[in-house]
C-alpha cells in the first residue's frame, strides 16, 4: 500500500538526518539534540535551546541503526492509517505536538529526579503519540509484536506499551531509555485528540 505523503516525508527526513549525523560532526548533536537546561555555575557542555524541543525528534542514536529502524517501521505501520484518518495538516500538527510534549515531560522528570546531563534524541515521542491514536481509533485491529508473535487488539497492544513504559520509568528498569518521554508523547497525542473532538480540557469548537 502506498505510504501517504506526510508519513513518507517524516521517514525520509529522519533517514536524511541520520545520514548527516553519521558524518561525525559533534556540532549537529550539540545544536539539535535535547539538552537539559544548564545549572547555575560554570558548566562546559552544550546548553538547552528552544528549537531542541522539536529538532531532537528527527535525530537518532548513531551507535546502532536499530533505534532509527524501529521508529521508522512503527511510523510506517501505524502512521499511514492515522494520516489518512486525520488528514495531512492535522497529522503533522499531531506528530509535532507529541514530540514537544515528550520533550517537556522528559525535562520535567529529569529535572525532578536529577538525571544525568546527557542529550535525548529520537522520534519515539511522536511514534508513541501515533500508537495512542491507533489504539483509540482502531481499537479492534489485530497487532502482532515481533517479540511476542500472537495477535492482540490494538487497544490492548497500546495499553500494554503504556503500562510497561510506566513500570520501566518508575522502577528504573531498562535505563538509558527515556520512558517518561514516551508517556509524554502519548499525553500530547491524547490532548490533541481531545482538542480535535472539542472535549475536556478544551471547549467544544463551534
Amino acid at each position: 500500500m502506498r505510504i501517504p505523503p506526510v508519513t513518507l516525508t517524516l521517514i525520509v527526513a529522519n533517514c536524511a538526518v541520520y545520514l548527516l549525523q553519521l558524518s561525525g560532526d559533534a556540532a549537529i548533536r550539540d545544536l539539535f539534540a535535547l539538552w537539559p537546561p544548564l545549572p547555575s555555575g560554570p558548566v562546559t557542555r552544550p546548553s538547552f535551546e528552544l528549537w531542541q524541543l522539536v529538532t531532537y525528534g528527527f535525530m537518532h542514536d548513531t551507535r546502532t541503526i536499530a533505534h532509527l529502524f524501529f521508529n521508522m517501521f512503527a511510523l510506517y505501520m501505524f502512521g499511514s492509517d492515522i494520516e489518512r484518518l486525520f488528514g495531512g495538516r492535522f497529522y503533522i500538527q499531531y506528530f509535532l505536538a507529541s514530540i514537544v510534549s515528550a520533550a517537556l515531560c522528559h525535562l520535567v522528570y529529569t529535572g525532578w529526579v536529577g538525571g544525568p546531563a546527557v542529550p535525548m534524541v529520537g522520534a519515539s515521542g511522536g511514534v508513541y503519540g501515533i500508537l495512542l491514536a491507533y489504539g483509540m481509533f482502531f481499537p479492534n485491529r489485530k497487532v502482532i509484536l515481533l517479540i511476542f508473535p500472537y495477535p492482540m487488539p490494538a487497544r490492548v497492544f497500546v495499553a500494554l506499551f503504556a503500562v510497561l513504559e510506566l513500570w520501566f520509568g518508575v522502577t528504573g528498569t531498562a535505563s538509558g531509555i527515556a520512558h517518561f518521554a514516551h508517556l509524554g508523547g502519548m499525553l500530547g497525542g491524547f490532548l490533541m485528540i481531545q482538542y480535535r473532538r472539542g472535549r475536556f480540557p478544551f471547549a467544544r469548537r463551534r
